[in-house]
């Protein structure tokens, strides 16, 4: 996933108080998305490189759980991607999608401060 891309898909999530950062995948050509757990575990979503939407679900470096790749989400818009992800439900090992996204949560504050308001104007 590219970098803006990436940056939209977490902005939309965090406005939906979903906990989600930019993950940095390698060097500087892959980016994902980092969704915190409250429980400690972290998904990886969309970091390994290749074109569907998948996650792995990690403790503490380890792989405790996976969200297998969402057919046809080679071509998901933007939005489709926000709603797979938030519609994800984490309580197995193998997560599984819900047939609706639960309710918003209060949103988060846009990650980044002045610098990226700086680099965003700069673009």
């Amino acid at each position: 996933m590219d970098e803006n891309r990436a940056r939209k898909v977490v902005d939309a999530l965090r406005d939906r108080g979903i906990h989600a950062h930019l993950a940095l995948a390698s060097a500087t050509t892959r980016h994902g998305i980092r969704v915190d757990l409250l429980d400690g575990r972290q998904a990886l979503w969309d970091t390994d490189g290749t074109a569907g939407l998948e996650a792995q679900v990690m403790r503490d470096g380890m792989l405790v759980g996976f969200v297998p790749q969402i057919p046809d989400s080679e071509n998901f818009t933007i939005e489709q991607v926000i709603d797979a992800i938030a519609r994800t439900d984490y309580d197995q090992p193998i997560a599984r999608q819900r047939k609706t996204a639960p309710p918003p949560e209060p949103a988060l504050p846009m990650e980044g401060g002045f610098f990226r308001r700086l680099m965003d104007g700069l673009r």
